[in-house]
């Protein structure tokens, strides 16, 4: 006899994902039959105007957020159907809401864990939906798809927040500050033995104690579980070369994802990657494992995550230097023990060339190179506080909707502060998720004074929320704001000249500008195809002099108090 609140998963052949409607149908019944487990509602609205929902399960009662926040509780945050096409998480998160509600000894094993759930994040997505978005992947019968209605991927905008759904995200994590997430997904790739793939929040980039505790205690005993359960797992399949066999690389997964923008709450994050060439029914309980095991070690060392979490905070008010990017060390891999397929070569019908295909008949079982350690490449001194003009009303939105402090100026001042100069960028040639992002970052530091004036604000470093503030205002960082083009205006130059007329200004200022003629004479040396070109050489002359500087070109507009 079927439970009266049986998910589309469970009544089906196992084959089916649940719709939109019926997802949020369901859950509005269960909550109406269980109001004193769980409590669910709207949180905020999609591009396309469709409703997103969270909800919120405990054990006690304990339902608002700021008295959850004050007793010092975990929040365990499960994210489902970020892509729609991928949507185990979706019904296995059913499943685990209704067995709180109707299991009370499912429900007690919480004890003060709070467990907070979106069930459909993507819901534009999610109307999209059909079976011919997901070439490789096996079930379900029909499902969603990958971006969103304005055809963005939902886990590359957690930092830009082009879209509604980032900033109802980026809005509920803030006020909730989750102490571990697990947002779910499927995998294309590699193929493999393992039926569930593992992405975590790289421990280096995590850093300090809560990183270790993440590496040396909380990662083990989940790959160990999930063997007991009977999903063995493995790190998520990320090859260094064209397959597993050479070695396989973690994900550094800048703030642009999920797990990454966790990092910069200081939020253990995991995304489970089920593997796409496994049937649907498989890929569902392993998701379920997957997010019990992390639920029940959060529930057992929660109070340790809640204070490894403060820690780090606190050390972020005072620390002197500041990690923002992080690199492969490739010199120095661990190693895992993977259970996977011989990876061959033959030749293609389609075309002339040589094809990779895997093996099943030839499975393997041995170590293969890790390459797990991501050390800091680029350390920035950390100020007292950046001051961030009001007129970037963007940049201020996204540090507000982060929950990070912002002390609005009230009369204008001359201050002393350190700017960048933007030296070169180089961009990727064709637009990624909306915007033309900058890849490479070359800055030099000055020392200036500027007017700080009414309305702009200051955003001190003595802050719970500093980590947000430096690797999005540091040019530097993955996925600073100014990578993803929120700065671009600076870029140009907004006078020019009129050649024959500056070719005797040129002149006249190398004579009065000592320092613009050294700059040039090394230029000249340094450039000597480039004399015969007037353009290049006028156009050296014009953007390094003093007499016609326009301050702002090439200036990054957030400043520093040091």
């Amino acid at each position: 006899m079927l439970n009266a609140m049986t998910t589309p998963f469970e009544k089906g052949n196992q084959n089916q994902t649940t719709t939109w409607a019926e997802c949020i149908a369901w859950y509005e019944d269960l909550a109406r039959q269980y109001p004193n487990v769980l409590r669910f509602g709207v949180v905020g609205t999609s591009d396309a105007g469709v409703p997103i929902h969270a909800g919120v399960v405990c054990a006690d009662g304990v339902f608002e957020r700021e008295q959850v926040k004050r007793e010092g509780r975990p929040v365990f945050f499960n994210n489902n159907g970020i892509h729609p096409g991928e949507p185990e998480g979706v019904d296995a998160c059913m499943a685990l809401v209704r067995d709180f509600c109707q299991q009370p000894q499912r429900l007690a094993a919480l004890g003060r864990t709070v467990f907070l759930f979106v069930p459909l994040y993507n819901v534009d997505g999610a109307f999209n939906r059909a079976n011919t978005s997901r070439v490789n992947q096996d079930g379900p019968e029909a499902f969603g798809f990958r971006g969103n209605s304005r055809h963005l991927d939902l886990n590359r905008d957690f930092v830009k927040c082009d879209t509604l759904a980032a900033q109802t995200f980026n809005k509920l994590f803030a006020s909730w500050d989750p102490d571990v997430m697990v947002d779910t997904h499927t995998s294309n790739g590699a193929d493999y033995s393992y039926t569930m793939t593992l992405i975590h929040t790289q421990a280096d980039k995590l850093g300090g104690d809560l990183g270790g505790f993440l590496r040396e205690t909380m990662l083990p005993h989940m790959y160990a579980e999930m063997a007991r359960r009977g999903w063995p797992t493995c790190p998520y399949v990320n090859p260094v070369k064209d397959s597993p066999d050479d070695g396989i690389a973690e994900f550094l997964e800048t703030a642009r994802f999920s797990t990454g923008y966790a990092a910069l709450h200081h939020t253990i994050g995991f995304m489970p990657e089920t593997h796409m060439l496994k049937p649907f029914a498989d890929r569902y309980h392993s998701m379920r494992a997957l997010v019990e095991t992390a639920l029940d070690f959060t529930v057992a060392h929660g109070e340790k995550i809640v204070a490894l979490r403060r820690a780090a905070k606190a050390d972020g008010r005072t620390r002197g230097t500041w990690p923002i990017h992080w690199a492969l060390d490739e010199a120095n891999p661990s190693s895992f023990r993977f259970k996977g397929y011989a990876a061959k070569y033959k030749a293609s019908v389609l075309g002339d060339y040589q094809r990779l295909w895997y093996d099943r008949s030839a499975p393997f079982e041995r170590d293969i190179p890790y390459y797990n350690s991501f050390p800091a490449d680029i350390t920035v001194p950390a100020p007292l506080a950046y001051v961030v003009p009001q007129q970037w009303r963007e940049a201020i939105e996204r540090l507000q909707w982060n929950g990070v402090k912002l002390e609005r100026v009230d009369s204008a001042r001359e201050q002393e502060v350190t700017t960048y100069h933007i030296v070169s960028v180089s961009s990727r040639p064709h637009a990624y998720e909306g915007h033309m992002f900058h890849d490479d970052v070359r800055l030099e530091r000055r020392r200036e004074t500027v007017t700080i004036r009414p309305g702009d604000y200051i955003v001190t470093l003595d802050q719970d929320n500093a980590r947000y503030a430096v690797e999005t205002l540091e040019p530097q960082g993955h996925d600073s704001f100014f990578r993803w083009g929120f700065f671009n205006s600076v870029l140009e130059k907004k006078e020019a000249y009129s050649d024959y007329v500056f070719e005797d200004e040129a002149e006249r200022l190398l004579g009065a500008e000592p320092e613009l003629a050294a700059k040039f004479a090394a230029w000249k040396a340094a450039n000597p195809d480039l004399l015969t070109d007037q353009g290049a050489v006028l156009d050296f002359i014009f953007a390094n002099c003093a007499r016609w500087r326009e301050p702002e070109w090439r200036r990054y507009p957030v400043f520093m108090i040091d």
